[in-house]
């Protein structure tokens, strides 16, 4: 018997009344990959690709939507927020009006329930619930977050909820939110709603931000990055922004992936936060990104994508619809990913970022100064034709590395990083990822090979016994010799044909990091001099 014979309609046992949903059409709970295809291809919610995955159009909304976020102003977490440009409030009154026209917009229809979890760490794990009205995004769910062992979830008590409705529409005059998109969140009702957009990374991204308010109230510091294994149990995070690598380079064939996105770090070590991973896949490569490519098989959702109308077979390349292509899959689609994903305590932590204006150096050693200086600056940047009106490249600075995913003020995370680097004599590595020889239109993008060599080098301490010396500018120590890698690549102002023009691009690189720390009155004297020199 399948589960949706098992509990075809709401009914008390089966447990949405008492979340408010009454009156749907049938039910289907928590429905194996194979049943929820059926589901999706018989309600043309997707299409068939030749590897196996499914493939969906999120419509309009081809990524996260985040002016259209909020949190919800109540007496239980009001004090504790970061308010402002990333977390807007709404009042109750507008989040409950919103409520009941979700649940009004429930009644009838089909829907599917997934009970999973969130966080791979027993001891601070939080029951979820997400509850959708189409098939793909259920299995959408089902794939990033842990999935209970198969006939587990008969006792399974969510301790917060998702209602995702991507067809039902806000009213912005009656609900306060700025347009007839919505993502919102109540910490006081352990409850999210989400609606106006079908990207699923909404799913995704809003569990994280539920995540990133719990643990770090629980004493364990919430992060957003990728994180793997050596043979010798050596554990090595990456930090990055959307397009630095982190997924890429933490999907390493020599390394056990703990996770590619998402983690905790507790006194035990660090775990990973979600089952499965949310890849970018324009442009995806079998020769230099083997493990994704191979992990887009039967049970993936792949998103936006181009399909050839005959065979089938995905266009990677293609962008027709948006650069922000997606993949989700399962943790064990990886050949050497760690089940259950826990790790001990890292012995490096890299900050990826791709700098469009080609001044960093590939590859630095921070102090423990300039760890908190970068992670609170958490910087990348935007190159020209990526969005509209982008003509040249653009600094982009996200504190802690994520900062739309923040609901509690950056310095709180920044402490709790720097108290973990000091008690586990973690190193830490800035590595650029972006352009070499010059900015964005004039220079190249870093060879990944040589990344990849970076990279090995700094986990494996290859590069203990080198010598450094300090970039005049950022003021970090660059490794003057590293294997597999040419010695000139390493110093970034060497790879200039015009020194003087390198000069003048990191000098206005360097006021912008100055510019945006400003933002940080509060931050400790030491931290602020670990800056640029301008």
């Amino acid at each position: 018997m399948n589960a949706a014979s098992q509990c075809p309609v709401a009914t008390p046992s089966c447990g949405l009344d008492s979340h408010g949903i009454t009156e749907p059409g049938e039910v289907f709970w928590n429905l194996p990959a194979a049943q929820l295809y059926e589901h999706a291809l018989r309600a043309s919610e997707g299409s068939l690709a030749a590897n196996g995955a499914i493939v969906c159009n999120t419509g309009q909304h081809t990524g996260r939507s985040p002016n259209d976020k909020f949190l919800v102003e109540e007496p239980s977490t009001k004090d504790a927020i970061w308010w402002g440009k990333v977390n807007k409030p709404i009042t109750e009154a507008q989040f409950d009006a919103l409520h009941t026209k979700v649940l009004e917009h429930y009644k009838g229809r089909k829907l599917y329930v997934r009970d999973a979890f969130a966080g791979a760490d027993e001891a601070t794990r939080l029951p979820i619930r997400v509850v959708t009205e189409t098939a793909w995004h259920n299995l959408f769910a089902t794939q990033l977050f842990i999935r209970p062992a198969p006939g587990a979830t008969a006792d399974h008590k969510p301790e917060f909820l998702v209602l995702n409705a991507p067809t039902c529409l806000a009213e912005p005059e009656i609900h306060g939110t700025r347009s007839s998109t919505f993502v919102t969140v109540h910490f006081g009702k352990r409850l999210v709603l989400i609606g106006g957009t079908a990207y699923a990374g909404e799913i995704k991204k809003s569990i994280f931000t539920v995540m990133n308010y719990l643990l770090p109230t629980s004493g364990v510091l919430s992060m957003h990055c990728s994180a793997n294994i050596g043979v010798d149990g050596d554990v090595a995070l990456f930090f990055g922004l959307s397009g630095t690598g982190k997924t890429s380079l933490s999907a390493d064939p020599r390394r056990g992936l703990i996770g590619d996105d998402e983690h905790g770090w507790s006194d035990d070590g660090v775990f990973n936060i979600e089952g499965g991973c949310y890849a970018k896949c324009i442009r995806l490569s079998p020769k230099f990104e083997p493990q994704i490519y191979n992990a887009i098989r039967f049970g993936s959702v792949a998103e936006n994508v181009v399909t050839d109308d005959l065979t089938r077979e995905i266009d990677y390349d293609a962008d027709d619809l948006t650069e922000n292509t997606r993949v989700a899959y399962p943790l064990h689609y990886i050949d050497n990913a760690v089940i259950p994903s826990v790790g001990g305590h890292p012995k490096n932590v890299v900050f990826l970022t791709c700098d469009a204006f080609g001044v960093l150096p590939p590859i630095s050693k921070l102090t423990p100064d300039q760890a908190m200086y970068h992670f609170l600056s958490g910087y990348t940047a935007k190159v020209a034709g990526t969005e509209a009106g982008v003509t040249e490249p653009q600094a982009t600075f996200s504190t802690c590395f994520g900062a739309p995913f923040l609901p509690l003020p950056p310095e709180r995370y920044a402490t709790m990083l720097g108290e973990r680097l000091a008690k586990y004599n973690a190193q830490c590595w800035l590595i650029n990822t972006g352009w070499s020889g010059g900015e964005h239109g004039v220079g190249e993008r870093m060879n990944i090979a040589f990344t990849r060599a970076m990279v090995k080098a700094a986990l494996s301490g290859d590069l203990e016994g080198v010598p450094y010396k300090q970039d005049p500018v950022f003021g970090v120590a660059v490794p003057q010799q590293c294997p597999d890698v040419p010695s000139e690549v390493l110093t970034p102002r060497s790879t200039w044909k015009d020194p003087a023009a390198y000069d003048a691009k990191a000098a206005e690189l360097a006021g912008l990091f100055v510019k945006n720390f400003k933002g940080f009155e509060g931050a400790a004297a030491n931290v602020v001099a670990a800056g640029p020199k301008v």
